[in-house]
């Protein structure tokens, strides 16, 4: 079964190592090296794996994260690179799924970034809180505080979509940033996106969205009402078309990353 957007299948981390298991085929080891990261297994109650988690320290304050590293594909790749490229710190979150997908829409999930388990593409009021997405959700922001080794200052979720009427656009969710900031930070972006572009005619031009500026589709109500978004003293939530995750990844990871080095510094 594939995961959103044709990805890995649900709950199996990419390129994993693996370690025999008894002579009866291969499993992944609890702790491990995912994406470059360290990383452990994360397991509700005495029960089997849930989840990975990989984390990396950079610099104190800043962290880019993916908490969603199944079920958006390549969001977890985007991210390490991100961080490699900006010097933040990295969090990255695979598996978390509680049914596989379905052939007409994605399967049920811990959300992992809010302690709620849902569905993705579904209203907010659907989703609901368990005890189960509750420890999900501890341990993955225990593990951005032990990353932003102090405040969290400026944190970035990097999430991706397949919605058709989406397919043209980045979405960037906001806290702490006003409308006249997020005006500025457009500009920054479409700034960066149109030098990189002119190097680059063929690929694809996608515009730029960011809260309380424009009004988005995804405005992360769930994380910034009761999951991570409560933390930071500025986030971006950005949404990323399958366009920026695949066809031109590279050119807008590049986008990106000089993006969320001024964005950082904008006051």
């Amino acid at each position: 079964m594939r995961g959103r957007d044709g990805g890995a299948p649900a709950g199996t981390p990419p390129d994993l190592p693996l370690i025999p298991a008894g002579g009866r085929g291969r499993r992944p080891a609890t702790s491990l090296d995912l994406y470059g990261c360290p990383a452990e297994a994360v397991r509700i109650g005495a029960g089997s794996v849930t989840g990975y988690m990989a984390a990396r320290a950079g610099r104190p304050g800043a962290v880019v994260a993916a908490p969603h590293g199944t079920s958006d594909p390549l969001t977890g790749e985007i991210a390490v690179e991100l961080a490699r490229r900006t010097s933040f710190g990295v969090v990255v979150a695979v598996g978390f799924a509680l049914e596989p997908e379905r052939p007409d829409g994605p399967g049920r999930r811990y959300q992992v970034n809010r302690p709620l388990e849902g569905v993705p593409g579904t209203p907010p009021a659907a989703e609901v809180e368990t005890d189960g997405a509750r420890r999900v959700y501890e341990a993955y922001e225990r593990r951005v505080r032990e990353v932003a080794q102090g405040p969290l200052d400026f944190y970035v979720e990097i999430h991706g979509n397949g919605r058709r009427e989406a397919a043209n656009r980045i979405e960037i969710a906001t806290v702490g940033v006003d409308r006249e900031r997020a005006r500025r930070l457009r500009a920054a972006l479409e700034g960066i996106r149109d030098a990189h572009l002119a190097r680059r005619p063929d690929a694809a031009r996608l515009a730029a969205l960011v809260e309380p500026a424009d009004p988005v589709r995804y405005a992360a109500s769930g994380a910034k009402r009761s999951g991570i978004l409560r933390l930071p003293a500025v986030a971006l939530h950005i949404e990323l078309p399958r366009a920026a995750r695949r066809d031109a990844r590279d050119l807008y990871t590049a986008i990106l990353a000089e993006f969320l080095v001024q964005a950082a510094g904008l006051d």
